[in-house]
């Protein structure tokens, strides 16, 4: 137990230091959220209802898909792997410590959204916030666990980056966190139900913490936990 809590102190201090993790779990999203805040509420005042929602689900969505993954890879795509059993260290412990050092980072990142949003931008707050940091934790878990996959399933940076723009920006643009859902057409409506980022943002809104949406989000958590379980036996076997 406590050799996971220093690997996971580790990482954490690793990702501190980390210039790709500081511009997609800090300045991007919260760059992102300082400008469209400011258009949205000009634009569209009753974006204010869901400003601190829709920029969370961004940010998060940044954080997870594109800037975990190349973590993963510096791992599990190099000789640093060998390293790990060379040492008896178990191959997961990677995985987990990354996943945990990112879920920090993403909670943080959120707390800045979730307080400055309504100084800056007056943006209203949700009524019940111990349920709306139970619904971003399902939600952070979620996001993370997708992109362990990409991260543990690509073995090439410049592939990997492709594939996490190619998830991202339909996971963004058919969220309804940009314009309703409700305004795409059938099969775009339905093909942004696939991505984390549509429930998400439904279980982040006032009284969408149900059960409707928490359960496809328990289905892509499972799905992707069983990849991950697969993909880090695949690796053992290498």
């Amino acid at each position: 137990m406590s050799a996971f809590l220093y690997g996971v102190v580790l990482q954490w201090k690793l990702d501190i230091r980390s210039r790709s993790l500081l511009i997609t779990c800090y300045i991007v999203p919260l760059l992102f959220f300082m400008v469209m805040g400011g258009i949205f509420t000009a634009i569209i005042p009753e974006s204010r209802e869901t400003l601190i929602p829709s920029m969370t689900v961004m940010g998060v969505s940044t954080g997870a898909l594109i800037g975990l993954p190349p973590s993963l890879l510096e791992i599990y795509g190099s000789d640093i792997k060998k390293v790990y059993r060379a040492n008896g260290v178990p191959l997961y412990l990677g995985m987990v410590s990354i996943f945990l050092s990112a879920f920090i980072h993403l909670s943080i990142m959120s707390a800045i959204i979730f307080f400055a949003a309504p100084v800056i931008f007056g943006a209203s707050v949700p009524p019940n916030p111990t349920l709306y940091s139970g619904a971003l934790t399902i939600f952070i878990i979620v996001s993370l666990s997708v992109g362990c996959v990409l991260g543990l399933s690509l073995k090439n940076q410049a592939k990997l980056t492709m594939i996490s723009q190619l998830i991202f920006l339909p996971s963004i643009m058919l969220s309804g966190i940009m314009f309703s859902a409700d305004l795409l057409p059938g099969p775009l409506a339905a093909a942004g139900k696939v991505f984390p980022a549509a429930w998400g943002y439904k279980l982040l809104l006032n009284n969408g913490f149900k059960t409707e949406n928490l359960l496809p989000l328990a289905a892509i958590l499972a799905t992707a936990v069983l990849i991950c379980i697969l993909m880090l036996k695949k690796l053992k076997s290498e």
